[in-house]
């Protein structure tokens, strides 16, 4: 007699199944097979080709849970990788993860893949999910899994086992295509519905420039092909978003190679916004009751050394310079220089907390395969600021940071947050009770200004726990940028000091805090946010000037100089064009407001107001300035910006 077994399926009853079955079968007689794709069972995520276990709570994954989708692309990587293989039987396989929205395979081919290429492999792809083949787990030993690939011609899968692999070791197959793999992957391949391959690319055999460099093909599949098209939609718009693209078409900013890769030339469009910017940043931390420093682009490298930058960060630091024999380093970091400035006075608990902020321009060695445009650089200006305060007053001042940083980010149109609380790496430096009460404060202050949080483990920096908020763009994506960081550690270190109300010597304690993260990125953001189309507080052009003809060329200098007069940045076109070129290409440079004046505008004292929506109205002339500058003042963005 087969003995029976109890499931509790979460959220349902118990049920009682037979003994030996497999939880696809155990789906089957509830009716559940078909939209569930894998089983998370007492907490770890398996096949529904393993066998039910006594006792056993699961929960059921579909592609619309994080575990399943993760199944469902890890599968669809796999697949890929079958179609590369039949078609093109000499590539080999390496990796192929699933990833955020989508997968990727890194194959060793002797050429780089072709557009052609890869229409052929989605062609191919259909095929194997047509043939619905199943998708059966193998457990080998060390030497059984060594033996199998090495028949197989896979090197780089034999490297990976005869690594740090411990047995047994699982691979997967389906139909005559093998891959070594810890899984679990859905049924069969025709549980995948809709898949797409979307670009080709290099990446070096595990991460190494100094090993081969690879062919990486990049892909995505859902559960409908109305989600996967709604995806392929989501990324067109990300593609006509991108900020370097439109950072030409806007004349915002480039890079040359003759100055180096990771740095920034500021056009004077995209300066004209970066000067608004800070403009705003200083006159708020003003408001927030800071003071502003500045400090040198670089320091003998013995400062580095007391920092711990030089233990711990050497990585991202540049080569020292020479200088009377002195070794200096190029800065990575603010932070040192405005210790140095606290420690230029005595200090008395009645100074405290002192709030120092500071567009401190840094630099800091990332490898060129990682550059992107203005989010990721080699030079870039932090709006960087230290606070050294009482231990008394840690949670108060971190309260006061959350506010100022949702007050300056709602500013610039973000009001989603994702927010992270960092806690100690594996590499750190000072005592174990500091990071406690560091990390006590931090979690305190989230905790009391009700703000939700995950912890991510060991992502603290090596001198303190952090606060970390991701901004979520009009596109729901999520951008690094506000850091707050409590560091019980430079104090020390440097030996700061501060005479408390019993006269004795205190140690302060210093929190690290940028909002915007650096300038460069967050203007990267903002591009992409708002497509290029600025709010008019801060587009660098807020109004076009567009006489219909040379007759009204002396209203429109009058009227452009009257907005000047009251701060509103404006141009006027007196090229002798056609209106509806002036007007196309005003809008291509996303001007907020275009003022037409004719001989109607001209005699009755009125201005034709277009707007980025193509909508035209008139105003009189006074009215129209009154409305931009109160639009500027509020920081406001109407007329369809």
């Amino acid at each position: 007699m087969i003995k029976e077994i109890t499931l509790r399926f979460k959220g349902q009853d118990e049920k009682k199944v037979p003994g030996g079955t497999s939880y696809f079968d155990v789906l089957k007689t509830f009716g559940k097979s078909k939209e569930t794709i894998g089983v998370q069972v007492n907490g770890v995520v398996k096949d529904l080709s393993e066998i039910v276990e006594e006792g056993a709570e699961i929960e059921l994954l579909s592609f619309d849970s994080p575990e399943g989708r993760e199944i469902y692309r890890h599968s669809s990587a796999h697949i890929m990788a079958q179609a590369v293989k039949e078609l093109f039987p000499t590539a080999k396989v390496t990796i192929g993860p699933a990833i955020q929205d989508g997968f990727y395979y890194d194959f060793d081919f002797e050429r780089p893949f072709t557009p052609e290429d890869l229409e052929k492999i989605e062609q191919k792809i259909k095929e194997i999910i047509k043939r619905n083949l199943p998708i059966s787990r193998m457990e080998l030993s060390k030497e059984e899994a060594i033996q199998l690939f090495e028949e197989m011609d896979e090197p780089y899968k034999v490297e990976l086992i005869r690594g740090e692999m411990i047995p047994p070791i699982t691979a997967y197959r389906q139909g005559d295509f093998v891959d070594l793999c810890r899984g679990p992957h859905v049924p069969s391949t025709g549980r995948i519905k809709a898949m797409k391959l979307l670009s080709t690319g290099g990446a070096y055999w595990r991460g190494d420039e100094n090993n081969k460099m690879l062919q990486r093909i990049y892909g995505t599949s859902f559960a409908s092909r109305i989600d996967l098209d709604a995806h392929l939609k989501h990324l067109e718009e990300i593609k006509k978003r991108d900020h370097r693209k439109l950072g030409k078409a806007l004349d915002l900013f480039s890079t040359s190679d003759q100055i180096g890769a990771g740095l920034i030339l500021w056009h004077p469009k995209g300066t004209m916004v970066r000067k608004v910017l800070e403009d705003f940043w200083r006159e708020e931390h003003l408001n927030a009751g800071y003071e502003f420093v500045s400090t040198p682009h670089m320091a003998k490298q013995d400062l580095w050394k007391q920092s711990g930058h030089l233990s711990f960060y050497k990585e991202n630091m540049y080569n020292p310079i020479d200088v009377d024999g002195i070794p200096y380093q190029i800065k990575p970091m603010n932070c040192p220089f405005h210790i140095m400035i606290y420690k230029s006075s005595l200090r008395s608990y009645r100074d405290l907390p002192l709030r120092w902020g500071e567009l401190g321009t840094v630099y800091r060695y990332e490898r060129s395969g990682v550059l992107h445009g203005l989010l990721r650089v080699r030079g870039f200006t932090q709006d960087d600021a230290h606070i050294f305060c009482r231990p008394d007053q840690i949670e108060s001042e971190i309260l006061k940071v959350l506010d100022f940083t949702t007050h300056v980010l709602s500013t610039f149109g973000f009001e989603q947050y994702d927010i992270y609380l960092s806690t100690r790496p594996e590499k750190y430096v000072g005592d174990l009770d500091h990071w406690e009460q560091a990390t006590s404060a931090l979690e305190g202050a989230l905790k009391q200004k009700g703000l939700p949080y995950e912890i991510d483990p060991g992502e603290g920096v090596f001198y303190g726990p952090k606060i970390d908020m991701k901004i979520k763009d009009s596109l729901g994506r999520s951008w690094q940028c506000t850091t707050v960081q409590v560091d019980f550690n430079l104090p020390e270190r440097f030996e700061m000091s501060y005479r408390g109300d019993d006269g004795k010597s205190h140690q302060p304690i210093m929190i690290h805090r940028a909002l915007m993260g650096s300038i460069e990125r967050f203007f990267g953001v903002l591009v992409e946010h708002y497509a290029g189309a600025f709010p008019t507080w801060l587009a660098p052009v807020q109004t076009k000037v567009i006489p219909i003809t040379e007759h009204h060329r002396e209203y429109a200098d009058k009227l452009q100089g009257a907005l000047k007069g009251v701060g509103i940045r404006s141009e006027v076109d007196h090229r002798s064009e056609k209106m509806g070129l002036k007007i196309r290409e005003a809008q291509l440079l996303k001007i907020p407001y275009m003022l037409i004046v004719g001989d109607n505008e001209v005699s009755e004292l009125t201005v034709a107001v277009r707007g980025r929506d193509g909508q035209t109205r008139v105003l009189p002339f006074d009215a129209c300035i009154e409305e931009i500058k109160d639009e500027i003042v509020q920081r406001g963005s109407v007329n369809g910006g």
